[in-house]
């Protein structure tokens, strides 16, 4: 798997040496408000995911571990083609640090693995990352009602596309 470095970001391939800095965005209720399962309450569970993403087939998916300044911020890639998903630590929120990774990853996603297109889910109430799909070229393309049940609840999904001419014309 590659290593990719944008302008202040490093982009790499995930390692056990990540867990401290993976449970430590896992396991924070703000990073999880919207994610596909409750914050993580122990490090095992995080060792688990880890795990996981570390074992992803390079012909299913390409997910990265996100450092700036040498400190794991988070995570950001195709757990599964073409499904792109991404968690910040809050402390990293509002710098640009998402859509920084996002660029990087979606154009080795429509280069390097010819995809065809990049898809996404998103919970309604995250605003924030509905805008910067948009801003990134994602239409919607759907939604969806009771799609995650997650701590008790039922949550709804809003879904999302972009096509590689899209992006090239972006």
């Amino acid at each position: 798997m590659a290593i990719i470095l944008t302008e202040r970001l490093i982009l790499r391939p995930a390692a056990e040496g990540d867990l401290e800095g993976l449970h430590r965005i896992l396991s924070d209720a703000r990073a999880m408000a919207y994610w596909s399962t409750l914050p993580h309450s122990s490090p095992d569970i995080t060792r688990k995911w880890l795990a996981g993403m570390m074992a992803i087939r390079p012909e299913e998916g390409e997910d990265f571990i996100v450092e700036h300044q040498g400190r794991v911020i988070g995570k950001a890639g195709f757990h599964r083609f073409p499904a792109v998903g991404y968690v910040l630590h809050p402390d990293c929120w509002g710098q640009g640090f998402a859509q920084e990774a996002l660029r990087a990853i979606l154009e080795r996603g429509f280069t390097t693995h010819l995809l065809a297109r990049a898809i996404a889910d998103v919970d309604p109430r995250n605003e924030a990352s509905l805008r910067l799909l948009r801003r990134l070229g994602f239409a919607e393309t759907g939604y969806r009602e009771k799609s995650w049940y997650i701590g008790g609840e039922w949550l709804d999904s809003v879904d999302l596309a972009l096509e590689v001419e899209d992006w090239a014309r972006g």
